[in-house]
């Protein structure tokens, strides 16, 4: 029986969608050239996303097939991963759609000041964050009661929904890195123009780009994390240990609370939205405080749900751990990305040096952040599973995580407000807008990096918790590293997320290159292009990024889902242990590392942009610009997209365990 605290939260979540949505519906869209310009962006985003959708829907057929003809599979879990599958492509379709109504509609409110522009960016990504929460916990709710708490049904539901969230992550990261490379590359380095410039036959890709691989690429790749870590808790939760490890007063109070905690997380959330407003000039203090008054009213409803559950508080500890993990490892994020802080301000004094200086300096910040963010994750880990054993690590997941609609809402207030910032620049409008939105830029993209902090750091919960159910899945008690095969697997899976990043950032490279060549014949051949009086091509630059993109993700996705199949079956199920051992550590350090490297670079040139060393139009922005293509697949392609990998590794040797 579903609890009617979750009915109720479901209930209120749909009417906040609305007030949300219907505030930002009634904001003008500005005159006609915005609503022209914001159109194409619209128009080209969605044909994008249905082909490739189209693509996606040919690989989940095929895996439905294959999951109902294999061997201790069947049914269960090839209908559960469909429903997996079809739930993050909604949550992701219906991201993008909120933001693409949305960014003109913030673009027309930053002529009146920055409170109305973050009000309507904001409450966009407030809609789009309960949205996709809601959908997480009806999908549970619809497997949990159809297949009766059928915990290989609960594994094919995310098998699903990481699956689509792989190729989302990837296909639409590769379309926004390779426009944004491609366009400011020519644009801002060799032609001299400014970003967003309506000369830039790159521009409208670029702007679609912040769509399908920010918002709905993001959205996919969130959903996903919610999903693998929710299941996990409520699979260990089923386990005898863990009801030995808590007290639980109803039997399925250990199955049942992981989504519990998820309501009460949408509940807080829908709190914390009211108080991202501003009265100063500083963007980035009203969002920290909406996420702040999220947790503590998370914390909060948790505390009183737990007594009606538990008899005693260990579970609620570990919410607490999580809730304080995450966001330590936000603030460390925080602090390695932001202008406010001397990693970034370093970056931009090493730019005097050329572009050889910013991208040493900005690789060293990545890596030196590693340490600090991982001993968070440590400790979170040693304290949860003290606490309440394995049990109390997947909570603590679930407790970073119930946090995911917060975190969604800052994120896609991220690329709301940049796409805001291009319409203002293409339509011509006074400087004074563009001034506005690009402060909402730089609040958005340090909490773009808060929110990729959030998603590397459950995964490592997550996957702990996964790696468990696969073990007993594999009747495994312990993985002996002395094992020649298991070495062999702890290499060979180790090697994946190196390979994964490879094949992302080249795929970056080669569709940016062709964006480039691209851009420059247009330049060269297009007479008056420069000087406003003929149209770009902006169609020619879409196609390329769309099919560079279609085209380049097939090989990476491959490889993450068939390189656990493939050590499966040749060294066994040990040596697949130490494969997803592998795959964990590595991916986790090269995840922090791309992702802080990238977010450093791109503060460092926005840093230089507001009038240090130069300013704009400088050697040294020229630098930090090199630095900020450098790190923009680093941080929005491969680095976010590797905490997909580790959870997807772990899902697919876990479905096809019993087949090894």
């Amino acid at each position: 029986m579903v609890p009617i605290f979750v009915l109720i939260t479901i209930f209120v979540s749909f009417v906040f969608m609305y007030i949300f949505y219907s505030s930002v519906a009634k904001e003008s869209p500005g005159d006609r050239k915005m609503q022209d310009i914001a159109d194409t962006i619209r128009k080209s985003a969605f044909t994008f996303m249905r082909t490739e959708y189209q693509y996606i829907g040919l690989f989940v057929l095929a895996v439905a097939v294959l999951l109902y003809f294999l061997p201790g599979l069947g049914l269960n879990s090839s209908v559960s991963f469909i429903i997996g599958s079809v739930s993050s492509a909604m949550a992701g379709l219906f991201g993008m759609a909120v933001a693409l109504k949305a960014n003109v509609r913030t673009t027309n409110a930053a002529k009146r000041n920055l409170n109305s522009a973050l009000k309507v960016s904001f409450n966009a990504g407030s809609t789009v964050g309960l949205g996709l929460v809601v959908t997480g916990v009806i999908g549970l709710l619809i497997i949990s009661y159809i297949y009766n708490n059928d915990i290989s049904a609960l594994i094919g539901y995310s098998f699903g929904v990481a699956s689509i969230a792989l190729f989302a992550r990837v296909g639409g990261g590769i379309f926004t890195k390779a426009a944004d490379v491609g366009a400011d590359l020519v644009g801002k380095v060799e032609a001299g123009i400014p970003e967003d410039d309506p000369r830039n036959p790159a521009v409208i890709a670029d702007n679609v780009g912040d769509n399908v691989g920010d918002t709905a690429g993001m959205g996919a790749d969130l959903f996903d994390s919610l999903i693998v870590n929710t299941v996990a808790a409520m699979a260990i939760g089923m386990t005898a240990a863990a009801k030995a490890s808590v007290s639980p007063i109803t039997e399925d109070a250990t199955y049942i609370f992981p989504i519990i905690v998820v309501c009460a997380g949408l509940l807080a959330s829908i709190v914390g939205t009211f108080f991202a407003r501003t009265k100063g000039k500083d963007p980035s203090k009203a969002l920290n405080s909406a996420f702040l008054v999220t947790c503590a009213v998370m914390i909060a409803i948790v505390y009183f749900m737990n007594n009606q559950y538990f008899a005693d508080l260990k579970v609620f500890y570990t919410i607490v751990i999580g809730v304080v993990a995450g966001t330590a490892v936000g603030k460390l994020t925080e602090y390695y990305t932001s202008d406010r802080y001397r990693h970034v301000k370093g970056i931009a004094e090493s730019s005097k040096l050329g572009a050889a200086g910013n991208i040493i300096h900005g690789i060293s910040v990545g890596h030196r952040s590693t340490m600090t963010i991982v001993g968070i994750l440590l400790a979170a880990i040693f304290s949860a599973y003290y606490v309440a054993g394995l049990y109390g690590i997947a909570m603590a997941g679930v407790g970073m995580l119930g946090l995911a609609a917060i975190i969604m809402a800052i994120d896609v207030f991220g690329p709301i407000v940049d796409n805001a910032g291009g319409i203002a620049e293409m339509a011509g409008l006074p400087a004074s807008v563009r001034k506005t939105t690009d402060k909402l830029d730089m609040a958005g993209n340090t909490t773009a990096a808060i929110g990729k902090g959030f998603a590397i750091g459950s995964a490592a919960l997550a996957a702990l918790a996964l790696l468990t159910l696969f073990a007993e899945e594999a009747g495994l008690h312990s993985i002996d590293l002395l094992k020649y095969k298991v070495m062999i697997g702890l290499f060979i899976g180790a090697i994946v997320p190196f390979r994964f990043t490879a094949y992302t950032l080249l795929a970056v490279n080669n569709a940016a290159s062709k964006i480039a060549d691209e851009v420059r014949r247009q330049f060269k051949t297009i007479k008056g292009i420069m000087e406003g009086k003929a149209k770009p091509d902006y169609k020619a630059c879409i196609v390329i990024a769309t099919n560079s993109a279609l085209k380049e993700m097939i090989v990476p996705s491959i490889l993450v889902i068939g390189t656990p199949i493939v050590v499966g079956l040749v060294f066994g199920a040990e040596a697949l242990g130490g494969a997803l051992a592998g795959t964990l550590i590595t991916g986790i350090m090269l995840g922090i590392q791309q992702s802080n490297s990238g977010g450093a670079w791109d503060n460092a040139k926005k840093f230089i942009e507001k009038g240090s060393h130069g300013g704009k139009g400088s050697e040294t922005h020229k630098a930090s610009v090199v630095g900020d293509t450098v790190g923009d697949p680093s941080k929005d392609t491969s680095g976010p997209s590797l905490n997909i990998v580790i959870k997807l590794t772990i899902l697919v040797a876990t479905v096809f365990v019993t087949f090894f």
